[in-house]
């Protein structure tokens, strides 16, 4: 079962202006190929399908802690998503608007239009050109090497197309966010290089970083390295996976300091609330009665 904490794994600043072809390009960094929904689905299938949970309680602690990790990474793309869309960034209410008068007309030039027709100026589960996720992305093969090898692959291969996103845009809500997962990408596949490590022999890490290219020469990525966040496996539960010390030890790849597990989540920053959309009849059109609904259950509750 999984514990929801009401916050982001870091604080995103909040966005000056909408930005929605950033926001197209993010889309890659959630539902594509190698975004943020296939590294979770792979991981937590892998963990409901492993093998020997007992005798090799290390390697499901490490697979299984890490897919726990990936759902907040998933939750902080789609607030970096919502983010670029967002119109009014935290307002409850707007006044209405008139439909003739065609308030979405910018939205014809964006890039994913469906962001605002399907989406409603939010998040969707696609890749950057509007492909959906699918679950043909999964690799799940019940032996253990070939699947730590693909976690291996699949996460610096999410670290280059973070890369490339982060070229493709200066926006500092985008870059922030893809700052912070070079970081934990970079955690993960050393994680996995040091597991495959410890059952071949072969030192994994010595690969890393792929491309190479050092995440200290990221300025939102190194922000991220000062604080540590390169050397810290974070255990994701009040008591279990408490064997996940015996393969996140020894060396970083990333500067040679020595990597420690940290029980429990980062501190992390506020939710995103991407505010009220008259145009999107989001929440709805003439918010105010759903408002006061809300009211009424609060006073009924007093």
């Amino acid at each position: 079962m999984f514990l929801r904490i009401d916050r982001l794994q870091i604080e995103l600043p909040m966005p000056k202006e909408q930005d929605p072809n950033a926001a197209a390009a993010v889309q890659a960094l959630l539902g594509g190929r190698f975004g943020e929904m296939s590294t979770l689905m792979n991981y937590m299938y892998q963990s409901f399908n492993f093998r020997g949970k007992k005798a090799l309680k290390p390697y499901y602690d490490l697979i299984a802690n890490i897919a726990t990790e990936e759902l907040g990474h998933i939750e902080l793309v789609a607030a970096t998503i919502n983010s670029l869309l967002a119109k009014n960034p935290g307002k409850d209410l707007e006044e209405g608007v008139d439909p003739v008068s065609a308030p979405l007309g910018f939205a014809k030039d964006a890039r994913n239009a469906a962001h605002f027709i399907a989406g409603g100026a939010n998040t969707l589960v696609m890749g950057a050109m509007g492909e959906h996720w699918h679950g043909e992305y999964v690799f799940t093969s019940g032996n253990l090497i070939l699947d730590l090898l693909h976690n291996f692959f699949l996460e610096v291969a999410a670290r280059t197309h973070k890369l490339r996103v982060y070229e493709m845009t200066d926006n500092p809500v985008a870059r922030e966010m893809i700052g912070y997962l070079l970081v934990r990408g970079g955690v993960h596949a050393a994680a996995y290089g040091k597991a495959l490590e410890s059952l071949t022999g072969v030192e994994m890490t010595k690969m890393l970083p792929i491309p190479r290219i050092d995440n200290s020469r990221i300025p939102e990525a190194k922000k991220f390295m000062d604080l540590g966040f390169h050397r810290n496996l974070y255990r994701f539960s009040p008591s279990d996976y408490q064997d996940l010390g015996l393969i996140w030890q020894g060396a970083s790849p990333e500067d040679g300091s020595q990597v420690v597990v940290i029980d429990g989540p980062p501190t992390g920053g506020p939710v995103f609330d991407g505010g009220h959309d008259a145009a999107e009849f989001a929440p709805e059109f003439h918010p105010g009665e759903l408002y006061e609904i809300a009211k009424k259950l609060y006073d009924k509750a007093k």
